[in-house]
């Protein structure tokens, strides 16, 4: 499957679809979601969050009707063995109606040809909405290390 391909949504609810297309993610909204409201990138400068967009790989929700985009996240992945998801977001006025999990439901059918051994992911509050897809706590976090830079 290619990154711009729109994915099969089957399980998108009515009058919303998602894509993997590249081109209509909406920058400036993404950058505004994340950089006003998401606890994980406040702050974050456009710059940086257009490079953040070219390096990864992008899903977008969009309302059928007005073609809006209403929801993000992008994928950070070497297409072989690892990916890292981040940057999930639905706007305010679409949730509730479970496109968040949905989304996260088809990148992970998205990333499934690749054979990747591990999907990683970080919230500080959502872990309820990712284990209903399978996500877990590390078994051993005592493996894993970070370097913070900022």
């Amino acid at each position: 499957m290619s990154d711009s391909a729109d994915l099969s949504g089957d399980r998108m609810p009515d009058g919303y679809e998602i894509s993997a297309d590249p081109a209509r993610i909406d920058a400036a909204r993404v950058h505004r979601w994340l950089s006003t409201d998401a606890y994980w990138a406040l702050g974050r400068a456009r710059e940086k969050q257009d490079a953040a967009i070219a390096g990864s790989l992008n899903f977008g929700v969009y309302d059928e009707a007005s073609g809006e985009q209403v929801a993000y996240a992008r994928v950070v992945t070497d297409r072989a063995t690892f990916a890292w998801l981040c940057d999930v977001y639905v706007a305010p006025a679409a949730r509730g109606k479970g496109l968040g999990t949905t989304l996260v439901a088809e990148i992970r059918a998205h990333l499934e040809p690749f054979g990747l051994r591990r999907i990683l992911l970080a919230t500080a509050d959502a872990h309820g909405v990712y284990a209903k897809l399978g996500f877990a706590p590390l078994d051993n976090p005592e493996k894993w290390m970070a370097l913070d830079l900022q």
